[in-house]
């Protein structure tokens, strides 16, 4: 596998098949798990790129490099800069996403034809004292 040539077909046929309306919610979950998928990087350390909606961060990750490009066409880019990305499966996004300190998901194809989000797991019950209700 070559740096752009990331392996997320299971995903896409499973983030299809929720849209059509006979998606399996254990199956997504599985196929985003065990994809490979570009992440952009930022700044000179290369942080991995996330935006905040809905009072959430969102880690923004790709299927393969037409939908990053479309991303970065819709956030204006400027022909003549690098944009860094690296693959990582979905695993170690997931994993990633919940050590942070606020609550972070991911969001996969942003902007592109079938955006799909991974919301971070919340506390429904809020807590007093480090003691759940």
């Amino acid at each position: 596998m070559s740096v752009v040539d990331v392996d997320s077909a299971r995903l896409r046929s499973e983030i299809a098949a929720f849209y059509a309306g006979f998606g399996v919610s254990s199956e997504l979950s599985a196929a985003f798990e065990s994809s490979a998928l570009l992440v952009p990087l930022v700044g000179p350390e290369d942080r991995v790129f996330t935006l905040e909606s809905g009072g959430l961060a969102w880690l923004c990750a790709f299927t393969g490099v037409e939908e990053y490009a479309r991303f970065m066409s819709a956030r204006g880019v400027v022909a003549d800069q690098t944009y860094r990305f690296h693959t990582f499966l979905g695993q170690r996004l997931r994993e990633y996403a919940a050590a942070q300190p606020e609550p972070t998901g991911v969001a996969v194809d942003m902007l592109g034809a079938a955006p799909m989000a991974f919301p971070p797991h919340l506390d429904e019950e809020p807590s007093i004292d480090g003691v759940r209700g």
